[in-house]
């Protein structure tokens, strides 16, 4: 069935757009405020957008006609950090969701313990198994009611669990046990099967190469992965 936009409410556009654009990632931001004050908050609009330059964007939307705290912080400093969500952390993470106050600090809330980034002055969430710390580079106003944030990454914290080979910067997803956003109310959905499916070359395509790579389960994956030295 199709759906012009312009012929649907904001609700149902919403609607149509977060339940089948899936999964997203979660970033679960931490921002300080021009007075010192933490907030910690969870987006789901958030993507990685380049490796070579680093960055990622995030858009960030306001309640009540009035920017939400992530945004003014970020639009006000300059920075921020980007935690993934993993899934032990999801109770934590849905805490930091509520609308609080503006003088009310996330973290302290939901019992998180902070600690101190690298490069930029917001600390990052502790127990988080990826964490990027962000500069902003370009901030645009949709809308009046929306800001879309681009950002450049100049540093990452990952879990030492996920590496696999640090010379050659090769990481194992899977035990960080990441979580992402499906729809609403309150749907989620964790990483339990990943598959391999390589692209052939044009020469392996014009000769009927080999068939596509079938869905794997993690531990056939991995042991490939030693194997071929990857």
């Amino acid at each position: 069935m199709y759906f012009p936009m312009s012929d649907l409410s904001s609700e149902h556009r919403n609607n149509l757009l977060h339940s089948t654009i899936i999964p997203r990632p979660i970033a679960w931001i931490s921002t300080r405020a021009a007075n010192g004050q933490i907030n910690v908050a969870p987006f789901s609009f958030f993507n990685l957008m380049s490796g070579d330059p680093p960055l990622l964007t995030v858009s960030i939307g306001s309640r009540d006609d009035k920017l939400k705290d992530t945004a003014s912080n970020i639009a006000a400093t300059g920075e921020f950090v980007v935690n993934l969500v993993s899934y032990p952390s999801m109770e934590r993470m849905n805490i930091t969701a509520i609308d609080f106050d503006s003088d009310v600090d996330e973290s302290r809330e939901a019992g998180l313990e902070l600690e101190a980034s690298r490069l930029v002055s917001v600390p990052r969430i502790k127990e988080s198994p990826a964490s990027y710390e962000c500069r902003t580079r370009q901030i645009i106003d949709i809308d009046g009611r929306r800001l879309l944030v681009l950002a450049d990454i100049v540093g990452a914290h990952i879990d030492d669990r996920a590496i696999l080979d640090l010379e050659k910067m090769h990481f194992d997803p899977l035990p960080l046990d990441l979580v992402a956003r499906l729809h609403n109310p309150g749907w989620y959905t964790r990483i339990h099967e990943p598959f391999k499916l390589l692209i052939p070359s044009v020469q392996q395509w014009r000769k009927g190469g080999d068939e596509p790579t079938r869905a794997q389960q993690p531990q056939a994956l991995l042991a490939e992965q030693a194997a071929s030295g990857e």
